[in-house]
C-alpha cells in the first residue's frame, strides 16, 4: 500500500462515526471525502487536505506540517494542507477530520 492509499484508508477508518453522512468521490486531484454533500478533508499527492472555518484558520496554520492549500500559486479560502508529520498519529489525525466535519456542518447552516 502507497502512502495515498494509507492516508484514504486511516481517513475512512476515522471517519466512521459519520459514515452514514459521508460520500466519498475525486476531486482536487485526489480523493475527497464530502460531508453532507459538503467537501470537508481528504487526500492529494500524500497530502491531508482539510476545509477549516474561517474563526480556527489562524490557529490552523500556525501549527506545525500545515500550511495553505494552494494548487494555482495562490491560497484557496479556508482550506489547508497538512504534510505526512502533522497526521502521523491517529490522534492529529482525528483533530483534522473534526475540523473538516466542523466546515461542512458551518457551511450546511449558511
Amino acid at each position: 500500500m502507497n502512502r495515498s492509499d494509507e492516508l484514504i484508508y486511516r481517513l475512512q477508518t476515522a471517519s466512521i462515526p459519520w459514515s452514514s453522512h459521508i460520500s466519498e468521490k475525486k476531486m482536487f486531484g485526489g480523493h475527497c471525502f464530502l460531508f453532507k454533500g459538503k467537501m470537508c478533508f481528504g487526500e492529494t499527492k500524500e497530502r491531508l487536505m482539510v476545509r477549516v472555518v474561517a474563526d480556527k484558520m489562524e490557529a490552523t496554520l500556525a501549527m506545525p506540517n500545515v500550511r495553505p492549500m494552494d494548487f494555482t500559486g495562490k491560497p484557496i479560502k479556508e482550506m489547508v494542507f497538512v504534510s505526512a508529520e502533522g497526521y502521523n498519529t491517529e490522534e492529529k489525525l482525528q483533530h483534522f477530520i473534526e475540523l473538516g466535519i466542523e466546515h461542512a456542518q458551518w457551511k450546511s447552516t449558511q
